[in-house]
């Protein structure tokens, strides 16, 4: 049922959970205009291409296939419409040390043997682990990930609070992988994903255990051409039920008048809303495009929130091909305990920093020239620090070398393009509160209805999407929490007819 009746809804962000809710409002039937500050879309998943290198600037894994293909599914589609879409196997690749290494395979049976391998027993563990992982997936994805979370009463139902026990919300990860394993390669292999993506494992509930689900099992995969490829069928589906995005738009204000948004101010002149959903970033919104009354939070809450990462990103092209490695690689060659407590408890520049390496084009030919190479470096790091050129060229250095002497490669020599980005650039690209890569920590303290609300509390005809608010961080949250925005939208318009 279209329920639009030419009212205009105005969407603040071209990332995933902007576009997201967009594309689903103007399949409703309303009026829906992008604004997006960059000259174009995807947020952080946007492009940089420089002398016939393709970079992907922000995300580079593609995990949770089943949330890509349920958001096509609302337009009759599939990712087959749009990319090709493969499984990569391995799925990735640890190095530990020189000749010290782990291929993450994609077949179970072959994962089965991998952990047999390198600690006797522990398939047994491996598959009560990956039970409990696949039932905490599949009750958060079916009961919990799509609710608005505006107050506790959501969640006061009997059936889930009795489901909420099984999800272990009080339990620590790291405790509950050191229950099943106690080799610490396969140790550091299940709780990268939330060091990685937003806390120390000890801070992380295990319900996020259901992250392994999403890696070991259902995969690790790369769309041809790379994740803006993501972004592109978005923009295709938008641009089928006439959405306008406006690029190169920033918003400079938000008027509100009675408790309700009266227009915009942007760069580019006033646009006028009868409804706004603003996927920009949360605290800028909230603090800097907002008057003080009518504002969800003060300075004080915001810097209390604990921050998932920021990154040090180099996108590097060298004009050679490497030999033996792999399209995902991470090297946890040195000690994961003080690196997460670098980011997490005393914030500093770590000294001997995890690091990870993509190289598309060891999948993807497009996105480099002929016989040569397209490489992503990523350091996580605290949010907020100091950022230089300096810096970025100690660690630029540091990870060149240690990935030279691990891996056996010679880069240096053959570095033909080279851009970095960090902190100062994820403030003035994306307004990023405190240059955050990924949102809010994934910390007991700030799931669910304890994130930042959805709602704008004094604003009528307002609501938050993205990273900072429900569901969380990552391309597929973001996909979600733009669904929720639009279902939350469509609840206000339905209520205003009655």
């Amino acid at each position: 049922m279209h329920v639009g009746n030419n009212k205009h809804i105005v969407v603040i962000g071209a990332g995933f959970a902007g576009m997201s809710a967009a594309c689903i409002l103007a399949k409703e039937g309303f009026k829906v205009t992008i604004l997006e500050k960059n000259n174009q879309p995807g947020g952080r998943a946007r492009v940089w291409k420089k002398d016939g290198f393709t970079f992907d600037m922000g995300p580079s894994w593609y995990w949770m296939p089943d949330v890509f293909e349920n958001f096509f599914a609302l337009f009759g589609k599939s990712s087959q419409d749009f990319y090709e879409l493969k499984q990569l196997d391995p799925a990735y690749r640890v190095y530990f040390g020189k000749s010290d290494e782990m291929d993450v395979p994609a077949k179970m049976a072959d994962l089965e043997a991998l952990f047999e391998s390198i600690e006797p027993g522990s398939r047994k563990g491996l598959s009560a682990f990956l039970k409990q992982a696949e039932y905490k997936y599949k009750v958060g994805m079916g009961e919990y990930v799509f609710r608005p979370s505006h107050t506790i009463t959501e969640f006061i139902d009997w059936n889930l609070i009795r489901k909420s026990f099984s999800m272990q919300l009080l339990t620590g990860m790291s405790k509950h992988v050191r229950k099943y394993f106690k080799n610490p390669k396969l140790i550091k292999l299940l709780e990268f994903p939330v060091l990685f993506l937003g806390a120390r494992p000890q801070d992380t509930p295990a319900m996020y255990s259901m992250m392994n689900y999403a890696d070991l099992v259902l995969g690790t995969w790369y769309p041809t051409g790379g994740m803006n490829e993501i972004v592109k069928a978005m923009v295709n589906i938008a641009e089928e039920n006439q959405v306008d995005i406006k690029l190169n738009t920033e918003v400079l204000k938000i008027e509100v008048e009675n408790e309700k948004v009266k227009y915009i101010v942007t760069n580019n002149g006033i646009v006028e809303a009868d409804f706004v959903i603003t996927g920009a970033d949360y605290e800028h919104t909230d603090q800097e495009l907002i008057d003080e009354p009518y504002r969800n939070y003060d300075h004080k809450y915001w810097d209390s929130r604990t921050m998932s990462p920021s990154s040090l990103l180099f996108y590097i092209g060298i004009n050679k091909k490497l030999g033996d490695i792999k399209h995902h690689n991470l090297f946890f060659d040195e000690d994961f305990e003080q690196h997460a407590d670098d980011i997490y408890t005393k914030p500093q520049w770590p000294e001997k920093p995890l690091f990870y390496v993509c190289c598309p084009s060891k999948t993807d030919s497009s996105v480099a020239p002929e016989g040569c190479e397209n490489l992503f470096f990523l350091v996580p790091l605290a949010p907020n620090l100091e950022d230089n050129d300096e810096l970025r060229e100690k660690y630029f250095i540091l990870i060149v070398d240690r990935f030279e002497s691990i891996t056996g490669e010679s880069i240096k020599d053959s570095i033909i393009v080279k851009r970095s980005y960090a902190m100062n650039d994820f403030k003035a690209d994306y307004n990023s509160f405190k240059g955050n890569a990924y949102g809010l920590a994934n910390t007991l303290a700030q799931t669910g209805f304890f994130k930042p609300a959805m709602r704008a509390k004094h604003i009528k005809n307002m609501l938050f999407t993205g990273q900072l608010t429900v569901p969380g961080p990552g391309v597929p949250p973001a996909l979600i929490s733009g669904q929720i925005a639009a279902g939350e939208a469509l609840k206000y318009f339905s209520a205003k007819q009655k």
